[in-house]
Protein backbone atom coordinates (compact mmCIF):
# COMPACT_ATOMS: atom_id res chain seq x y z
CA UNK A 1 0.00 0.00 0.00
CA UNK A 2 2.45 2.57 1.01
CA UNK A 3 4.19 1.69 -2.31
CA UNK A 4 1.69 2.26 -4.38
CA UNK A 5 0.91 5.51 -3.09
CA UNK A 6 4.51 6.51 -3.05
CA UNK A 7 4.06 5.26 -6.76
CA UNK A 8 1.35 7.74 -7.35
CA UNK A 9 3.07 10.57 -5.84
CA UNK A 10 6.57 9.61 -8.24
CA UNK A 11 4.15 9.75 -10.94
CA UNK A 12 1.74 13.09 -9.63
CA UNK A 13 4.35 15.63 -7.97
CA UNK A 14 5.97 16.38 -11.74
CA UNK A 15 3.07 16.66 -13.13
CA UNK A 16 1.85 18.90 -10.76
CA UNK A 17 4.97 20.46 -10.39
CA UNK A 18 4.70 21.67 -14.37
CA UNK A 19 1.26 22.52 -14.35
CA UNK A 20 2.39 25.20 -12.08
CA UNK A 21 5.39 26.00 -14.58
CA UNK A 22 2.73 27.01 -16.99
CA UNK A 23 0.35 28.39 -14.80
CA UNK A 24 3.08 31.27 -13.36
CA UNK A 25 4.79 31.67 -16.94
CA UNK A 26 0.80 32.52 -18.21
CA UNK A 27 0.91 35.08 -15.36
CA UNK A 28 4.01 36.02 -16.60
CA UNK A 29 2.00 37.29 -20.14
CA UNK A 30 -0.44 38.88 -18.30
CA UNK A 31 1.27 40.73 -15.67
CA UNK A 32 3.40 42.25 -18.95
CA UNK A 33 0.35 43.78 -20.17
CA UNK A 34 -0.70 45.25 -17.37
CA UNK A 35 2.47 46.51 -17.28
CA UNK A 36 2.87 47.83 -20.53
CA UNK A 37 -1.29 49.23 -20.05
CA UNK A 38 0.33 51.45 -16.77
CA UNK A 39 2.73 53.16 -19.41
CA UNK A 40 6.00 51.19 -18.18
CA UNK A 41 9.68 51.23 -20.50
CA UNK A 42 9.53 47.78 -21.95
CA UNK A 43 13.31 48.07 -21.72
CA UNK A 44 13.31 48.82 -18.46
CA UNK A 45 11.11 45.68 -17.11
CA UNK A 46 13.14 43.10 -18.83
CA UNK A 47 16.82 44.78 -17.25
CA UNK A 48 14.55 44.39 -13.64
CA UNK A 49 13.32 41.03 -14.81
CA UNK A 50 17.09 39.91 -15.31
CA UNK A 51 18.07 41.69 -12.13
CA UNK A 52 15.16 39.78 -9.79
CA UNK A 53 16.15 36.89 -11.69
CA UNK A 54 19.86 36.22 -10.94
CA UNK A 55 19.82 37.70 -7.61
CA UNK A 56 17.59 34.61 -6.86
CA UNK A 57 19.49 32.16 -8.55
CA UNK A 58 23.31 33.24 -7.93
CA UNK A 59 23.40 32.12 -4.04
CA UNK A 60 21.37 29.00 -5.22
CA UNK A 61 23.89 27.94 -7.83
CA UNK A 62 26.47 28.85 -5.20
CA UNK A 63 25.50 26.50 -2.31
CA UNK A 64 23.87 23.62 -4.65
CA UNK A 65 27.07 23.44 -7.19
CA UNK A 66 29.94 24.78 -5.15
CA UNK A 67 31.40 21.57 -5.62
CA UNK A 68 30.44 20.33 -9.00
CA UNK A 69 31.38 23.62 -10.45
CA UNK A 70 34.36 23.44 -13.25
CA UNK A 71 36.61 26.35 -13.45
CA UNK A 72 35.36 28.98 -15.60
CA UNK A 73 36.76 29.38 -19.18
CA UNK A 74 36.67 31.35 -22.38
CA UNK A 75 34.85 28.84 -24.04
CA UNK A 76 32.10 28.95 -20.95
CA UNK A 77 32.11 32.54 -20.79
CA UNK A 78 31.15 32.32 -24.75
CA UNK A 79 28.43 30.15 -24.39
CA UNK A 80 27.49 32.23 -21.75
CA UNK A 81 27.29 35.49 -23.18
CA UNK A 82 25.60 33.69 -25.80
CA UNK A 83 22.70 32.60 -23.69
CA UNK A 84 22.55 35.41 -22.28
CA UNK A 85 21.89 37.27 -25.64
CA UNK A 86 19.24 34.92 -26.74
CA UNK A 87 17.73 33.19 -23.97
CA UNK A 88 17.08 36.61 -22.05
CA UNK A 89 17.94 39.72 -23.37
CA UNK A 90 16.94 39.44 -27.04
CA UNK A 91 14.49 37.28 -26.66
CA UNK A 92 12.31 38.93 -23.40
CA UNK A 93 12.88 42.32 -25.72
CA UNK A 94 11.14 40.38 -28.96
CA UNK A 95 8.41 38.70 -26.95
CA UNK A 96 7.47 41.66 -24.48
CA UNK A 97 7.15 44.29 -27.97
CA UNK A 98 5.22 41.96 -29.69
CA UNK A 99 2.94 41.70 -26.39
CA UNK A 100 2.36 45.55 -26.83
CA UNK A 101 1.41 45.38 -30.46
CA UNK A 102 -1.06 42.47 -30.06
CA UNK A 103 -2.15 40.16 -26.82
CA UNK A 104 -1.78 38.13 -24.00
CA UNK A 105 -3.05 35.10 -25.91
CA UNK A 106 -1.63 35.82 -29.29
CA UNK A 107 2.02 35.88 -28.27
CA UNK A 108 1.39 32.73 -25.99
CA UNK A 109 -0.05 31.29 -29.12
CA UNK A 110 2.66 31.72 -31.15
CA UNK A 111 5.42 30.73 -28.69
CA UNK A 112 4.01 27.17 -29.03
CA UNK A 113 6.44 27.08 -32.47
CA UNK A 114 9.35 27.17 -30.53
CA UNK A 115 9.68 23.33 -30.31
CA UNK A 116 9.25 23.32 -34.54
CA UNK A 117 11.83 26.11 -35.00
CA UNK A 118 13.99 24.21 -33.43
CA UNK A 119 13.77 21.12 -35.07
CA UNK A 120 14.51 23.40 -38.46
CA UNK A 121 17.66 25.08 -36.65
CA UNK A 122 18.75 21.55 -35.39
CA UNK A 123 18.57 20.33 -38.68
CA UNK A 124 20.66 23.22 -39.91
CA UNK A 125 23.42 22.35 -38.24
CA UNK A 126 23.41 18.59 -38.36
CA UNK A 127 22.12 18.43 -34.94
CA UNK A 128 18.81 16.82 -36.15
CA UNK A 129 18.13 14.56 -39.46
CA UNK A 130 15.50 15.41 -41.93
CA UNK A 131 14.17 11.39 -41.64
CA UNK A 132 12.04 11.24 -44.74
CA UNK A 133 12.03 7.64 -44.24
CA UNK A 134 10.92 6.75 -40.92
CA UNK A 135 7.32 7.73 -39.07
CA UNK A 136 8.87 9.71 -36.57
CA UNK A 137 10.79 11.66 -38.94
CA UNK A 138 7.53 12.55 -41.03
CA UNK A 139 5.48 13.45 -37.86
CA UNK A 140 8.39 15.78 -37.09
CA UNK A 141 8.47 17.12 -40.66
CA UNK A 142 4.57 17.75 -40.72
CA UNK A 143 4.37 18.80 -37.72
CA UNK A 144 6.65 21.67 -38.26
CA UNK A 145 4.41 22.55 -41.56
CA UNK A 146 1.58 22.47 -39.84
CA UNK A 147 2.74 24.47 -36.71
CA UNK A 148 3.91 27.28 -39.23
CA UNK A 149 0.63 27.26 -41.14
CA UNK A 150 -0.76 27.63 -37.86
CA UNK A 151 1.31 30.82 -37.25
CA UNK A 152 -0.10 31.97 -40.42
CA UNK A 153 -3.67 31.78 -39.94
CA UNK A 154 -3.20 33.57 -36.89
CA UNK A 155 -1.29 36.46 -38.15
CA UNK A 156 -3.23 37.28 -41.52
CA UNK A 157 -6.75 35.69 -40.61
CA UNK A 158 -9.24 37.18 -37.69
CA UNK A 159 -12.44 36.33 -38.81
CA UNK A 160 -15.61 36.69 -36.14
CA UNK A 161 -15.36 37.69 -32.28
CA UNK A 162 -16.16 34.97 -29.84
CA UNK A 163 -18.38 35.80 -26.66
CA UNK A 164 -16.98 34.28 -24.03
CA UNK A 165 -18.64 35.66 -21.07
CA UNK A 166 -18.92 38.97 -19.91
CA UNK A 167 -17.52 40.74 -16.44
CA UNK A 168 -17.43 43.96 -15.05
CA UNK A 169 -13.72 43.78 -14.91
CA UNK A 170 -11.13 45.13 -16.89
CA UNK A 171 -7.70 45.60 -16.20
CA UNK A 172 -6.49 46.69 -19.04
CA UNK A 173 -7.29 50.40 -20.91
CA UNK A 174 -7.65 48.20 -24.09
CA UNK A 175 -5.12 50.60 -25.86
CA UNK A 176 -4.02 47.79 -28.45
CA UNK A 177 -7.23 45.44 -28.66
CA UNK A 178 -8.21 46.93 -31.97
CA UNK A 179 -4.67 46.05 -33.60
CA UNK A 180 -4.85 47.21 -37.40
CA UNK A 181 -3.12 44.58 -39.94
CA UNK A 182 0.12 46.42 -39.70
CA UNK A 183 0.27 45.82 -36.15
CA UNK A 184 -0.53 42.32 -36.31
CA UNK A 185 2.14 41.39 -38.80
CA UNK A 186 4.51 42.91 -37.13
CA UNK A 187 3.47 41.78 -33.86
CA UNK A 188 3.85 38.41 -35.50
CA UNK A 189 7.58 38.95 -36.83
CA UNK A 190 8.16 39.83 -33.40
CA UNK A 191 6.96 36.61 -31.95
CA UNK A 192 8.59 34.29 -34.65
CA UNK A 193 12.22 36.33 -33.44
CA UNK A 194 11.35 35.07 -29.94
CA UNK A 195 10.77 31.82 -31.06
CA UNK A 196 14.16 32.12 -33.11
CA UNK A 197 16.02 33.20 -30.06
CA UNK A 198 14.35 30.68 -28.06
CA UNK A 199 15.43 28.05 -30.52
CA UNK A 200 19.10 29.12 -30.66
CA UNK A 201 19.32 29.44 -26.71
CA UNK A 202 18.07 25.92 -26.73
CA UNK A 203 21.17 24.63 -28.85
CA UNK A 204 23.47 27.16 -26.91
CA UNK A 205 22.49 25.73 -23.40
CA UNK A 206 22.55 22.01 -24.61
CA UNK A 207 26.32 22.58 -25.08
CA UNK A 208 27.05 24.87 -22.05
CA UNK A 209 25.20 22.60 -19.67
CA UNK A 210 27.79 19.83 -21.10
CA UNK A 211 30.62 22.07 -19.06
CA UNK A 212 28.60 23.67 -16.26
CA UNK A 213 25.85 22.55 -14.03
CA UNK A 214 22.24 23.68 -14.35
CA UNK A 215 21.95 26.37 -12.00
CA UNK A 216 25.18 27.82 -12.87
CA UNK A 217 24.70 28.27 -16.05
CA UNK A 218 21.10 29.72 -15.66
CA UNK A 219 22.60 32.10 -12.81
CA UNK A 220 25.39 33.48 -15.36
CA UNK A 221 23.27 33.50 -18.52
CA UNK A 222 20.77 35.93 -16.22
CA UNK A 223 23.52 37.83 -15.30
CA UNK A 224 24.79 37.89 -18.90
CA UNK A 225 21.46 39.02 -19.45
CA UNK A 226 20.86 41.70 -16.89
CA UNK A 227 24.29 42.96 -18.96
CA UNK A 228 23.35 43.41 -21.83
CA UNK A 229 19.96 44.53 -21.70
CA UNK A 230 21.04 47.72 -19.43
CA UNK A 231 23.48 48.24 -22.12
CA UNK A 232 20.39 48.05 -24.46
CA UNK A 233 17.83 49.84 -21.95
CA UNK A 234 20.54 52.63 -21.37
CA UNK A 235 20.37 53.72 -24.79
CA UNK A 236 17.07 53.42 -25.15
CA UNK A 237 16.05 55.22 -21.97
CA UNK A 238 18.29 57.62 -20.46
CA UNK A 239 15.79 59.74 -17.75
CA UNK A 240 16.07 58.34 -14.55
CA UNK A 241 12.30 58.63 -13.44
CA UNK A 242 11.54 55.64 -15.86
CA UNK A 243 13.40 53.75 -13.48
CA UNK A 244 12.43 54.28 -10.59
CA UNK A 245 9.76 51.67 -9.29
CA UNK A 246 6.93 51.80 -6.82
CA UNK A 247 4.73 49.51 -4.97
CA UNK A 248 2.59 48.93 -7.60
CA UNK A 249 2.13 46.54 -10.46
CA UNK A 250 5.38 47.69 -12.22
CA UNK A 251 7.40 45.97 -8.94
CA UNK A 252 5.29 43.26 -8.94
CA UNK A 253 5.68 42.13 -12.70
CA UNK A 254 9.35 42.60 -12.26
CA UNK A 255 9.56 40.52 -9.10
CA UNK A 256 7.33 37.93 -9.95
CA UNK A 257 8.70 37.53 -14.00
CA UNK A 258 12.64 37.69 -12.61
CA UNK A 259 12.58 36.10 -9.15
CA UNK A 260 9.72 33.45 -9.52
CA UNK A 261 9.87 33.10 -13.31
CA UNK A 262 13.27 32.82 -14.51
CA UNK A 263 14.46 31.91 -10.85
CA UNK A 264 11.89 29.65 -8.98
CA UNK A 265 10.05 27.69 -12.29
CA UNK A 266 13.21 26.96 -14.06
CA UNK A 267 14.61 25.36 -11.54
CA UNK A 268 11.17 23.40 -11.03
CA UNK A 269 11.95 22.71 -14.54
CA UNK A 270 15.40 21.29 -14.72
CA UNK A 271 13.70 19.01 -11.71
CA UNK A 272 11.25 17.71 -13.71
CA UNK A 273 13.68 17.39 -16.73
CA UNK A 274 16.08 15.67 -14.73
CA UNK A 275 13.32 13.44 -13.46
CA UNK A 276 11.33 12.56 -16.34
CA UNK A 277 13.15 13.95 -19.66
CA UNK A 278 12.57 17.59 -21.71
CA UNK A 279 9.70 15.67 -24.02
CA UNK A 280 7.57 15.38 -20.56
CA UNK A 281 7.88 19.22 -19.98
CA UNK A 282 7.15 20.20 -23.58
CA UNK A 283 3.90 18.22 -23.79
CA UNK A 284 2.62 21.33 -20.62
CA UNK A 285 4.11 24.26 -23.37
CA UNK A 286 -0.15 24.42 -24.55
CA UNK A 287 -1.21 24.98 -20.76
CA UNK A 288 -0.23 27.98 -20.67
CA UNK A 289 -2.08 29.59 -23.94
CA UNK A 290 -5.32 28.05 -22.24
CA UNK A 291 -4.63 29.92 -19.04
CA UNK A 292 -3.72 32.71 -20.82
CA UNK A 293 -6.87 32.96 -23.16
CA UNK A 294 -9.44 32.29 -20.32
CA UNK A 295 -7.92 34.32 -17.55
CA UNK A 296 -6.95 37.43 -20.76
CA UNK A 297 -10.36 37.29 -21.50
CA UNK A 298 -11.29 37.81 -17.63
CA UNK A 299 -9.34 40.15 -16.48
CA UNK A 300 -7.80 42.10 -19.51
CA UNK A 301 -11.23 42.11 -21.30
CA UNK A 302 -9.35 40.37 -24.38
CA UNK A 303 -10.84 39.66 -27.63
CA UNK A 304 -10.96 36.14 -29.15
CA UNK A 305 -11.13 35.56 -32.71
CA UNK A 306 -11.85 32.68 -35.02
CA UNK A 307 -8.49 32.99 -36.56
CA UNK A 308 -6.98 33.20 -33.40
CA UNK A 309 -8.59 30.06 -31.74
CA UNK A 310 -7.81 27.43 -35.58
CA UNK A 311 -4.32 29.44 -35.65
CA UNK A 312 -3.95 28.45 -31.99
CA UNK A 313 -4.97 24.85 -32.53
CA UNK A 314 -3.14 24.42 -35.52
CA UNK A 315 0.06 25.26 -34.37
CA UNK A 316 -0.78 23.05 -31.13
CA UNK A 317 -1.11 19.92 -33.33
CA UNK A 318 1.90 20.84 -35.20
CA UNK A 319 3.65 20.89 -31.58
CA UNK A 320 2.50 17.91 -30.64
CA UNK A 321 2.99 15.74 -34.03
CA UNK A 322 7.10 17.14 -33.39
CA UNK A 323 6.74 16.08 -29.62
CA UNK A 324 5.74 12.67 -30.85
CA UNK A 325 8.23 12.29 -33.58
CA UNK A 326 10.95 13.15 -31.13
CA UNK A 327 9.54 11.00 -28.07
CA UNK A 328 9.44 8.02 -30.84
CA UNK A 329 12.90 8.56 -32.44
CA UNK A 330 14.55 8.64 -28.72
CA UNK A 331 12.65 5.40 -27.86
CA UNK A 332 14.13 3.43 -31.11
CA UNK A 333 17.13 4.74 -30.29
CA UNK A 334 16.98 3.49 -26.69
CA UNK A 335 15.49 0.27 -28.12
CA UNK A 336 18.59 -0.10 -30.40
CA UNK A 337 21.25 0.40 -28.05
CA UNK A 338 18.96 -2.48 -25.37
CA UNK A 339 19.60 -4.88 -28.46
CA UNK A 340 23.07 -4.38 -29.28
CA UNK A 341 23.63 -4.94 -25.41
CA UNK A 342 22.12 -8.07 -25.58
CA UNK A 343 24.23 -9.01 -28.77
CA UNK A 344 27.18 -8.30 -26.24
Amino acid sequence: MVGYLCGILHGSIPVAAMVAVQATFAGVNILYKLAVNDGMNLEILIVYRNIFGAAFLIPLAFFVERNSRSPMSWTIFFLAFLCGLFGAALSQNLCIRSLSLTSATFVSAMTNLTPAITFIMAAFFGLEKFSFGTLSGQAKILGTIIGISGAMILTFYKGVEIHLWSTCINLSDNQHQHQGGQQRVIGSLLAIGTCLCNSIWLILQTKLSAKYPPYSSTALMCFMGFIQSMIYALFMERESTKWKLGWNIRLLTCVYSGALASGLMVTVMAWCIQLRGPLFVSIFNPLMLVIVTLVGSLILNEELHLGSVLGAAVITIGLYMVLWGKGQEERNKDADGDQELCDC
